[in-house]
């Protein structure tokens, strides 16, 4: 297995209170690892900790950077930096510009993570190689039939896949993923999965998700990082982590189903 990102003894705090305790881990490129845990077990934090918009009380973050294929520490980065060497996040928020059409959105991702950003005020000028890769970009997250939709008569679901769509188009190495079936329907979520898992077997991208739908958890991951009060308490296959006796007092009031 080839080691995307580690943590080592990673730790935040805010006063005397311990938001991530310690934790030393890694991720591997060819595994969806999800991590779950009680509201304020520590996830947000964890996340902003590796994205770079929080700074760790102690501790180190590395990952495999783009340019030169090796652990690197992006400990201290800020966040623009750290999607620029391969780690990027897309939010439970969707974070898109609602009046541009999906391909707008999603080209001006690929604009950015070519270092183009002078360009961004003259977009429209013809660029076939780049729209091509905006054309794979939007096939992958299955968006091909509202590509020419502006964004704002998009359903939820569709709107996530976007968000998810400009994180991808930063090309990363790793991809961490919010809540991204939160507030769709059955129909909506199936979907949500088959593009992650297909995003997984299709790209080099590897991807850590949180998520609290224990169906979905159950369903897409390789694996499971459960964290509580800051401190991970279970890390295996999923069958092995939701039989966790340990892990069902810590989550839910003991039940996960």
């Amino acid at each position: 297995m080839t080691t995307v990102l580690e943590t080592n003894d990673l730790t935040r705090k805010f006063g005397s209170l311990i938001a991530v305790d310690d934790v030393t881990i890694s991720f591997d490129a060819d595994e969806i690892t999800s991590i779950i845990g009680p509201n304020g077990a520590g996830k947000t934090t964890f996340y902003n900790l590796l994205t770079g918009a929080l700074k760790p009380t102690t501790g180190d973050v590395k990952l495999r950077t783009k340019d030169s294929g090796e652990l690197r520490s992006i400990t201290g980065k800020e966040p623009y930096q750290i999607a620029q060497n391969g780690l990027s996040r897309a939010f439970q928020v969707t974070n898109i510009f609602e009046e541009l059409t999906v391909f707008e959105n999603i080209r001006i991702s690929h604009i950015s993570q070519q270092n183009r950003t002078k360009e961004l005020l003259t977009w429209t000028n013809d660029d076939s190689e780049l729209d091509e890769q905006v054309w794979e970009t939007i096939d992958l997250v299955k968006l091909n039939d509202v590509a020419n939709t502006p964004c704002t008569n998009l359903s939820h679901g569709d709107k996530r896949k976007v968000d998810i769509a400009l994180a991808l188009a930063l090309e990363p190495s790793m991809m961490l993923l919010d809540e991204p079936t939160a507030g769709m329907n059955p129909t909506e979520t199936s979907r949500m999965v088959d593009i992650i898992k297909d995003l997984d077997n299709n790209t080099e991208t590897a991807f850590a998700i949180t998520e609290h739908d224990m169906s979905v958890i159950s369903d897409i991951s390789d694996r499971i990082l459960v964290l509580h009060e800051g401190a991970i308490i279970s890390d295996g296959d999923p069958e092995a982590v939701l039989s966790n006796q340990k892990v069902k007092e810590a989550y839910l009031g003991g039940v996960v189903e």
